[in-house]
């Protein structure tokens, strides 16, 4: 297996799981939070996607899908285009109202196309490329990748653990 092969399988593990979290659920379910301090489906959808599209882009050198294809007035969130739900409170999570598991699916559709056309081209070689010298150690591409597979793994992860509470209580 080459490593785009690789790559391509673990994000379109991501993208199956997202699909899987939402699916059957209700426009209440979406926006349903365990506790008030909770992240609702919704809002760990639209988070996973978010950081997904904000660090391929970077990677790839394009508009996010966010700005590019019009998610952002699709979606009529009340955050700053560059927003992507790190450092969400209570408050913000709240207001990511999303009532719609096809639009959460879309746009996540949309970043997984964009990703898939840049890591099936990414060869073993290149994981070692530096793509952020804001840190030490620098971060080279391989460790960006498996970062943003493994935050959407895990945030799938929970929404898909929250859906399967809200199914069991009846909600």
């Amino acid at each position: 297996m080459e490593s785009g092969e690789l790559l391509a399988d673990a994000f379109g593990r991501i993208n199956e799981a997202v699909h899987e979290a939402v699916q059957g659920l209700g426009p209440k379910q979406l926006t349903a939070r365990l506790d008030p301090e909770a992240n609702s489906v919704a809002w760990l959808i639209w988070h996973l996607t978010r950081v997904q599209d904000d660090h391929l882009a970077e990677l790839i050198g394009a508009e996010q899908q966010w700005t590019a294809a019009g998610w952002r007035e699709k979606f009529d969130l009340p955050f700053a285009a560059e927003e992507t739900g790190y450092g969400h409170g209570a408050a913000q999570v709240e207001q990511v109202a999303v009532t719609s598991r096809r639009l959460l699916t879309g746009y996540h559709d949309a970043v997984h196309r964009q990703t898939l056309r840049f890591v099936r081209g990414v060869g073993a070689e290149e994981l070692d490329r530096v793509v952020d010298e804001r840190w030490t150690p620098p971060v080279t591409l391989g460790v960006r990748l498996v970062s943003v597979i493994a935050e959407g793994n895990q945030h799938a992860g929970q929404a898909a653990f929250v859906r399967g509470v809200l199914l069991r209580r009846g909600a």
